[in-house]
């Protein structure tokens, strides 16, 4: 019996938690979907999509105890895509890739934390046009030319 009650009892108490991830949608005031993705309790979770007011696609990604996970993508408010790159724990790591209104990269950057550290590769008509590296946030060299940049550097760093 006191068996039985101890199991009622735990049964009791973790019902309000059992299916508490619910989808969740937020409105701008003129109706438009602001925001969609999974909730649990109050934390976002899982994967998550952004709208602008006019309704084209803002960012996607997912959320991990309600902080940015994994890849995501950022739009433009005509629904091209702007930058993408990876999240950890909320801040930007690894490469970052920004793009031109022709939807061309127009530069990537290496972030740790969220900060420039590494390389910094900015193109024009899809080449190379010169290279910066940093280290915490601080630029420590620029170049103009590949081949000096090629010489000074292990190409394997930029992958």
């Amino acid at each position: 019996m006191a068996k039985t009650t101890l199991i009622l009892i735990g049964l009791f108490l973790t019902l309000p938690f059992l299916g508490s991830e619910t989808y969740f949608r937020n409105y701008y005031e003129n109706g438009a979907v602001k925001s969609e993705g999974w909730k649990n309790m109050s934390s976002k979770e899982g994967y998550w999509r952004f709208y602008h007011i006019n309704g084209k696609m803002k960012a996607k990604g997912a959320f991990q105890n309600n902080e940015k996970t994994g890849y995501w993508y950022f739009f433009n408010e005509t629904g091209h895509l702007d930058h993408e790159g990876h999240f950890t724990q909320n801040k930007k790591v690894n490469w970052w890739l920004f793009y031109d209104e022709q939807g061309k990269v127009n530069h990537k950057c290496q972030l740790r934390n969220g900060i420039k550290d590494g390389y910094c590769l900015k193109y024009e008509k899809s080449k190379l046009t010169s290279a910066e590296k940093y280290s915490d946030g601080k630029k420590i060299k620029e170049w103009y030319d590949f081949s000096s940049f090629k010489k000074e550097n292990n190409l394997s760093d930029l992958k």
